[in-house]
């Protein structure tokens, strides 16, 4: 049934200890989910991470129920920068080890030295100083679509794995002015303090992400040095927070900065597809995957039976694979 009001997409995130982290989930739950919130909610001894959508006239009862909660009490709320209201269909709140999973072992960690906010004005002018180091802590997909001006991609499909890559590839300039972000702000506030906790010294990292500064910088009319559009995992799948695209189709090289998921369900590949390619392809990555979707329904289940489907993200394996396709049409019946 189709819904008669506007929503709010949204995230929040806080480092907070939660001592009873599955009363907290439960009770959080149940007080969200009497006021149709839809969203991805991850809790932890850590804290909590949040992407959600919520009723506009059922906004000011939200911000007032995470003031009420003191674990989340002055949290920022980081609206999203373009937003249609089709984010979320469900509300998820889960448990889980950590609010972003790190890869981080070392017991003398401690997110409370963590780097220092900046904000868009700050990072534009800490940014015009060429020596500045500014490093994009997200993934390579999320980069190869948009990411600031001379920012340092660190290859990673994984938060778990660009921690040490990034300090192996800066431990050179430990006394150098470096700049982190992320989408929203919680990764790149945890790599702040994993780079502390390795000896670096002057490290800052953009408070709310490329989200706030997007709102920011329109909002004080300031240069927008973010190129392309901002990756979100929701259903939009992206913001468009610069005028540039700076990506192409995985398929034919055409610019595009639009991510699909295969139309192949055993396959659902996350990948770049342009409006050509996805007529001609039927919204699939492979003639395989669009051979496989026109099988009737109940061979396609046969084939799906005991998969077990991770995300799956376009790499340099999927290219190969899509070149080698391309060149040798028979490989299609392997």
């Amino acid at each position: 049934m189709k819904e008669e009001f506007k929503r709010v997409t949204l995230s929040f995130y806080k480092y907070v200890h939660l001592s009873a982290p599955e009363d907290f989930r439960d009770e959080l739950y149940i007080r969200l989910f009497e006021l149709n919130v839809f969203g991805r909610i991850y809790v932890a001894t850590e804290g909590i991470n949040a992407q959600m959508s919520v009723p506009e006239y059922k906004f000011d009862k939200f911000k007032a129920l995470i003031e009420s909660i003191p674990e989340l009490r002055g949290t920022m709320l980081n609206i999203a920068y373009n937003d249609d209201g089709k984010s979320f269909w469900v509300l998820k709140v889960k448990l889980r080890e950590k609010i972003v999973a790190d890869g981080i072992t070392d017991p003398s960690f401690d997110m409370r030295n963590k780097g220092k906010y900046v904000d868009a004005a700050t990072f534009n002018k800490l940014t015009d100083d060429p020596d500045t180091v500014v490093v994009d802590m997200r993934n390579h997909y999320e980069y190869e679509v948009g990411h600031f001006k001379n920012a340092i991609e660190v290859p990673s499909e994984t938060f778990r794995e660009p921690l040490p890559m990034a300090v192996e590839m800066l431990k050179e300039k430990k006394d150098k002015n470096i700049i982190m972000y992320c989408t929203g702000g919680i990764r790149c506030e945890k790599a702040s303090a994993y780079f502390l906790h390795n000896g670096f010294r002057n490290v800052y990292h953009l408070n709310g992400g490329i989200i706030n500064y997007a709102k920011q910088a329109k909002r004080e009319h300031l240069p927008n040095k973010f190129l392309g559009k901002n990756f979100v995992f929701d259903a939009r799948l992206g913001e468009e927070v610069g005028e540039e695209v700076i990506s192409h189709c995985h398929q034919c090289g055409a610019p595009c900065d639009v991510h699909v998921n295969c139309a192949n369900e055993s396959c659902h590949l996350l990948f770049i597809q342009c409006p050509e390619c996805a007529m001609k392809m039927e919204g699939c990555c492979s003639e395989n995957c669009k051979a496989e979707i026109h099988l009737p329904l109940e061979e396609r289940k046969r084939r799906r039976k005991g998969q077990k489907n991770g995300r799956k993200i376009f790499n340099n394996k999927s290219r190969e694979r899509m070149d080698s396709l391309l060149m040798n049409p028979s490989d299609l019946s392997e």
